[in-house]
């Protein structure tokens, strides 16, 4: 009797997932802004005049960076198209030294809101002015408007200011998120939130958003809110409507310890998010679904001391990175490793941004000077 046996290969091994065909940009301490291709991993090298950035934030249409210097002064313009400085500008002037608090750039880049304190050398003393708002014409060179900061709540260095799409409401977020009219400057609403959660080291302020992926108009967030009944912190994921004035807020869970930190990160599609739970010896990836409103997987991983996450620009990865010169690639499926992209300088924080690709379009003139 003769037995038949079936010998089965062994599976071919699964395809490393692609990273789409996206730019990554970061602010270097080698002061540059880097252009990484995600599809050959290129890096090319935008050299900076002011020096390394300590934020960069980008225009809504892709087509700027705007780098905000070490020394907190000096703002720099790249240009993403042609990849080159563009404009540099300052509030300070001789005798008076004016440090960035937070910046937003108005969706149509006429121009920036900036909170700033200013200081003042006398003859015997520096004279520490109080904080204020600032609207600045990034055409013109020039200061618009400014109010003198007044609330119950301080400003704080890196805190998060958002505009809405057609720029005529600011957003403040702080411990209250306060919101303002830019045709005055005057503080026309005004919600009760607990401060957002902060992803890695840094300052106070929203941090975990995710603006490359979102709709525009809008941002999606990790908030925490006091439990009236309870009395207890709820974390959650709010989706506010920046031209609305609304936020819709779904709970997740209790809100973590103290010394837990949450990063974020949404998915091109808008259908799932990434969240990064930091605590020393207990690292992990969330996947949450966002249309249901529920953690769908959590995963320990091995970390690092420094971290914060983005999305690929295809989704089908995991960016994690902050500080030094490396980032790890974690597939978004399983949260498997998959390998690491070593840079030749370390990186910047609050200067990462994932941009997908966009239909040419030319760059906003350059201002005058």
């Amino acid at each position: 009797m003769l037995t038949a046996f079936i010998v089965l290969g062994a599976a071919p091994p699964a395809a490393k997932p692609t990273l789409g065909s996206g730019t990554i940009y970061l602010g270097a301490y080698s002061k540059h802004i880097l252009a990484i291709d995600e599809a050959t991993e290129k890096i090319t090298r935008i050299p900076l005049k002011t020096g390394f950035p300590i934020n960069v934030r980008a225009s809504v249409d892709g087509t700027r960076l705007y780098a905000l210097n070490s020394d907190m002064e000096r703002f720099e313009v790249v240009d993403t198209v042609t990849r080159q400085s563009v404009d540099t500008f300052t509030l300070s002037e001789p005798g008076r030294n004016v440090r960035v608090m937070g910046f937003a750039i108005e969706p149509r880049q006429r121009f920036m809101a900036i909170a700033a304190r200013g200081v003042t050398k006398l003859i015997d003393r520096y004279q520490i002015d109080p904080p204020m708002l600032v609207l600045y014409d990034l055409r013109q060179h020039q200061v618009l408007r400014k109010v003198e900061w007044s609330a119950d709540d301080e400003l704080q260095f890196y805190m998060d200011l958002r505009f809405s799409p057609d720029g005529e409401l600011l957003y403040l977020f702080l411990n209250q998120i306060r919101i303002f009219n830019t045709s005055a400057l005057a503080q026309v609403d005004q919600w009760d939130l607990s401060r957002p959660i902060e992803p890695g080291l840094g300052g106070g302020g929203l941090g975990a958003a995710d603006e490359e992926n979102d709709e525009p108009g809008y941002f999606t967030a990790l908030f925490t809110m006091d439990d009236p009944v309870e009395h207890r912190g709820i974390l959650g994921v709010g989706r506010v409507d920046l031209a609305r004035r609304t936020i819709d807020y779904s709970p997740l869970g209790p809100a973590p310890e103290p010394g837990i930190r949450l990063g974020f990160a949404l998915a091109p599609d808008r259908t799932l998010g990434y969240m990064l739970h930091e605590t020393i010896g207990d690292y992990q990836l969330w996947t949450v679904d966002l249309r249901e409103h529920r953690v769908l997987r959590k995963v320990r991983f091995d970390g690092r001391p420094r971290m914060a996450i983005r999305t690929s620009s295809n989704g089908k990865v995991i960016y994690v990175y902050q500080a030094g010169p490396t980032i790890d690639l974690y597939d978004a499926a399983d949260f498997k490793y998959v390998r690491t992209i070593t840079l030749d300088t370390d990186m910047t924080y609050g200067s990462f941004h994932v941009m997908a690709p966009r239909p040419q379009r030319p760059s906003p003139a350059t201002p005058p000077r």
